[in-house]
């Protein structure tokens, strides 16, 4: 039976689609195909129904343990197994079943300024067509309601971001020389350097990997009466679409999905006006986690955004 022995258990937005891309390329290590298989989860089947779009993902779960150990058989006999799924380190009844099912596994993290990740994070649903608020700052307000409605994980903006939190549940349940703790910058601004860092830390040989992947950058989608009209659109298929087959779905959403994507360019910056807004959810936690970690998080506190050049997937 093939279990993995590590994963990247998070942060959303934070440059995890392009690690598991890199590291897929790394002859010592195995990666499935199925980029975040969830696994972790759910005990179970996962909810039916949430948000927009959220009972179409819940079908995407891998959540039978014999079909998550079959994403491995593919691999070399003598290749270390991992997978990434960034929600891990936000559901903290998934850190449990970790912690039961593999108690020795190694854990990385990659964190990214909250605020930054959670307008990405809105930024991502809003080009999807998913998002309907407009407003990013409105946006993070209704969090607590969309909860409370059963709102998937990649609706909580601000919860996610609060990494103090989680990161203490975590050192409660694996030793810290389990878990590897990376920022988002280190990725993007050194990137070899953080491979072989990660390599270093799964006992694999560095000097393998030389470049992340520039993956899953979120085009812009202009705020135009089109565009509202297919936002719309791709939102009711989001709530009917799980009761029609996947092909069906596809090809009825991708000429919408295409349409709003058209135009290319920069995506508007996040405003001083919004960044003072939101970061008050998140002062708190911050304190919490240079606690938690002995490090130094200040600079979320005080600096600018950190762009999306080299991964903006989930």
């Amino acid at each position: 039976m093939a279990l993995p022995d590590f994963l990247v258990i998070g942060v959303p937005k934070a440059g995890t689609t392009a690690l598991h891309a890199a590291l897929s390329r790394h002859p010592g290590l195995f990666l499935p195909a199925v980029k975040e298989p969830k696994f972790f989860l759910s005990e179970g089947p996962p909810p039916a129904r949430g948000g927009p779009g959220d009972a179409q993902t819940y079908q995407e779960h891998v959540w039978r343990r014999a079909d998550y150990e079959a994403l491995f058989d593919p691999a070399a006999e003598d290749a270390l197994l991992g997978e990434a799924t960034p929600f891990y380190l936000y559901d903290l009844d998934a850190q449990n079943r970790i912690r039961r099912l593999l108690p020795k596994a190694r854990l990385v993290v990659l964190l990214r300024n909250p605020v930054d990740r959670a307008h990405s994070n809105w930024t991502h649903l809003w080009a999807a067509g998913l998002e309907a608020e407009r407003d990013f700052v409105r946006a993070c307000a209704l969090e607590e309601q969309r909860r409370a409605a059963g709102w998937a994980h990649f609706w909580h903006y601000v919860s996610q971001g609060r990494y103090g939190a989680q990161l203490a549940h975590l050192f409660s349940l694996f030793s810290r020389d389990q878990v590897l703790l990376l920022r988002y910058r280190e990725l993007r601004e050194e990137p070899v350097a953080t491979l072989d860092k990660v390599c270093d830390f799964l006992g694999v040989a560095t000097g393998q990997l030389g470049v992340v992947p520039s993956e899953n950058v979120t085009p812009f989608v202009a705020d135009t009466p089109v565009n509202a009209v297919l936002r719309a659109l791709l939102r009711t298929g989001g709530q009917i679409g799980h009761h029609f087959p996947v092909p069906v779905r596809q090809v009825a959403r991708g000429p919408l999905l295409t349409a709003l994507q058209r135009q290319k360019g920069g995506r508007p910056a996040l405003t001083p006006r919004q960044r003072a807004a939101v970061l008050p959810y998140f002062v708190e936690d911050i304190a919490l986690l240079e606690e938690v970690t002995g490090l130094s998080y200040a600079d979320w506190l005080t600096t600018g955004v950190e762009p999306d050049t080299i991964d903006d997937g989930s």
